[in-house]
């Protein structure tokens, strides 16, 4: 999953789905859960040409 929206133009949910054999909530609740508040990553999410959504972790910036 972690690959997955690292990759530059991240990954829709359906694409999460398919990889994690999930279901949608489930997938969303990772994301929230562990992905933004247990592992602390800035998410970000956009609308591809297609209409889809597609998440992705942004990169840390150094300070």
């Amino acid at each position: 999953m972690l690959t997955l929206l690292s990759r530059a133009d991240g990954a829709s949910i359906h694409e999460k789905m398919q990889a994690t054999q999930w279901q949608q909530h489930s997938v969303r609740g990772f994301l929230a859960g562990t992905v933004k508040k247990k592992l602390g990553f800035s998410l970000s999410s956009a609308t591809a040409k297609d209409g889809s959504r597609r998440y992705r972790i942004e990169p840390k910036r150094n300070r």
